[in-house]
């Protein structure tokens, strides 16, 4: 089928400088929303995953997907599977009983992904992987995610000469995220590439690494109390694989009268609470993944499946093997926020504000001319 260049480029556009972090996000929205106007109708479901491993997922995922559906000329459904993979399985079949055309899937499991993508296969539904990749199975007719070994790459780059600026040999933590969550074993995969030649010359010392499932705050918190304990509070750096479990070390770390500022630690999200922490000193970086670029790609690629257009103008012919087989990946760039970059990311961006950072407690460190 011919593509339909009148709506991809606009689009590509706006996605290009929201991903690399350049230009805000919204200066593009006009464009988007005038290029969109005749759009073919369609019914889209968005499965998302829970509201507990992230805020993003219903603070932000949900915003963004709302944002771009109203402009465009389409059904739309949002709902939340709150943990549950049998209540995703439910909502999954709700939506074929619905006549989705597709469906964007967060997965909380690569078993029931599968299952999932298997029944919408089988309804003749085209089906995406957003933001998690489905490892097991048939596989998704598309992937939409940011890069997630660069986001682990990330961690690493900012956290490296931060470390090796510390005296004697570090003592280093592991909190990887949940052990059924692929991006985690990703993330893992980006900072343990940094950390690992330092823990093979012994310039480092892993003391710790704990998976958390589910990517529970309160799991995390244990577990990183007691390797904190096992240690005799002697913990230098942590590559934390979310601002959650990053938030949950910091509080170890205060509970146990030690003051986490000037200790490396990593996260990602670019949660409010962790632009909060990094502006005290408390962490060292968060990755943003700018998810307004990210929910809008994956309408985007949600278009070019329902127009049937050649996936490739998307993903430049880029793919992901799923186990299975090859999965068409579409690939955004994350990038690291520090104390530094925060004016001209996460603020330019507008996926935060200084009126929700810069509150009680916080408002000593934010700047006079915000």
């Amino acid at each position: 089928m011919k593509q339909n260049i009148w709506f991809l480029s606009p689009f590509l556009l706006f996605i290009g400088l929201a991903a690399c972090g350049i230009e805000s996000t919204v200066q593009k929205t006009d464009e988007f929303n005038a290029a969109n106007q005749t759009i073919t109708e369609g019914n889209i479901w968005v499965l998302l995953p829970d509201s507990s491993s992230s805020a993003r997922w219903e603070t932000d995922d949900r915003r963004f997907f709302e944002e771009a559906f109203s402009q465009i000329n389409v059904d739309y459904t949002i709902v939340n599977a709150e943990g549950d993979a049998r209540t995703q399985q439910i909502q999954a079949e709700q939506a074929i009983t619905d006549g989705a055309d597709i469906i964007l899937l967060v997965n909380l499991d690569s078993g029931s992904g599968a299952a999932i993508i298997a029944a919408a296969r089988q309804a003749g539904i085209k089906i995406m992987d957003y933001d998690r990749l489905t490892v097991e199975g048939p596989g998704s007719d598309i992937y939409v995610s940011f890069d997630n070994v660069q986001v682990g790459h990330t961690m690493g780059e900012v956290l490296e000469p931060l470390i090796n600026a510390q005296e004697g040999i570090p003592n280093v933590v592991l909190l990887n995220g949940s052990p059924t969550d692929n991006n985690a074993t990703l993330f893992r995969e980006g900072y343990i590439s940094v950390a690992q030649p330092h823990f093979n010359d012994g310039s480092w010392n892993l003391i710790g690494e704990q998976w958390i499932s589910q990517w529970n705050t309160q799991e995390a918190l244990v577990a990183f109390e007691q390797i904190l304990t096992a240690a005799n509070g002697e913990v230098s750096a942590v590559f934390a694989g979310n601002d959650n479990m990053a938030n949950a070390a910091i509080s170890v770390f205060k509970n146990a009268g030690i003051d986490p500022a000037g200790i490396p630690i990593s996260g990602q999200d670019a949660t409010v609470s962790s632009i909060q922490n990094i502006l005290a000193g408390d962490q060292a970086m968060t990755v943003y993944k700018p998810i307004r670029a990210e929910a809008y790609a994956a309408v985007e690629a949600a278009m070019a499946l329902l127009h049937e257009d050649n996936l490739e103008t998307l993903t430049g012919g880029l793919t992901l093997y799923n186990g299975t087989r090859n999965i068409p990946y579409y690939a955004l760039t994350p990038i690291g926020v520090t104390k530094d970059n925060i004016t001209e990311t996460v603020i330019a961006d507008g996926f935060r504000t200084w009126d929700e950072i810069c509150v009680g407690h916080f408002v000593q460190y934010c700047p006079e001319d915000r």
